[in-house]
């Protein structure tokens, strides 16, 4: 969304503020929910919507659905419609960038801190991640493995992966995705770990969302507005520094670790060569 908000009143300017930074919490709102959010009267809102081109909140709620149903072809003739070669990457190279400075505006020292002390306390460590996340799930899992932590990724569908969440404990913690939105299997995760007391943390690009509250520790990375390619730069920024992290908190024990690993490598050299 981008509106004109030169000539728009303070009021309207905090609304379209808070609609473009809250656009998902927004499609699940009322008029009142987000005239009591801006501290504005609701007639405010009301009118808000012709300012920017809407008949009414239904208008503008029509047409937000209508772009999250944009298909990812759509999103990529999108992107790969900026001009040339060279144009495109330095467009591309200006969005990562963006996403990183996004990610880092909305970053909480202390809940990057509490998933570090999470997880180097974990006696088993799993990992949900559907879809898009796969690639981050097992980026996790290979470096993660080699710091000595017991972790794993879950089945990501049906109750099939109600046979991981069995043998999980209060030790235990589950490193969840949420990206757009909570599928029902991650759901399930954050209900199920009130009754055993095992630990999660979400990876998510939602600023607002109503999952955010229900895990132990909610980390954001900016992935770009609905509608657009969704990149995964800064979420895999983020597990970096994650992994980075875990491995600084027992640092003598990770690099006896990774030398151990190098000493095999050479034993083994012509056996398994690289």
């Amino acid at each position: 969304m981008k509106w004109d908000t030169s000539h728009m009143s303070p009021s309207q300017y905090q609304i379209a503020d808070y609609i473009q930074k809250h656009t998902q919490q927004v499609l699940l709102s009322t008029e009142k929910d987000i005239a009591d959010a801006v501290q504005v009267s609701i007639a405010s809102v009301s009118r808000f919507w012709r300012v920017v081109g809407y008949k009414n909140f239904k208008d503008f709620k029509q047409e937000m659905r209508s772009q999250l149903e944009v298909s990812p072809a759509g999103k990529m003739e999108r992107i790969m419609g900026r001009g040339t070669e060279e144009e495109l990457q330095h467009h591309i190279l200006d969005i990562s960038v963006t996403h990183l400075y996004k990610t880092m505006q909305q970053f909480s020292s202390t809940s990057f801190r509490q998933a570090v002390r999470l997880l180097t306390a974990s006696k088993k460590t799993r990992v949900y991640c559907p879809g898009p996340s796969a690639g981050l799930g097992a980026l996790l899992q290979y470096r993660l493995a080699r710091f000595g932590l017991d972790i794993r990724i879950m089945d990501k569908s049906g109750s099939e992966m109600l046979e991981e969440l069995l043998h999980l404990e209060k030790d235990s913690v589950v490193i969840l995705f949420g990206f757009v939105r909570l599928l029902p299997e991650a759901r399930v995760i954050l209900d199920y770990s009130k009754q055993v007391g095992y630990k999660t943390i979400i990876i998510t690009d939602q600023l607002i969302a109503d999952f955010s509250t229900q895990a132990n520790c909610t980390m954001f990375a900016s992935r770009g507005e609905i509608s657009e390619f969704h990149s995964m730069v800064a979420p895999t920024f983020l597990v970096e520094n994650l992994i980075i992290a875990v491995g600084m908190e027992n640092k003598q024990e990770s690099l006896n670790r990774l030398e151990r690993l190098s000493e095999l490598r050479k034993r083994y050299s012509k056996e398994l060569p690289r």
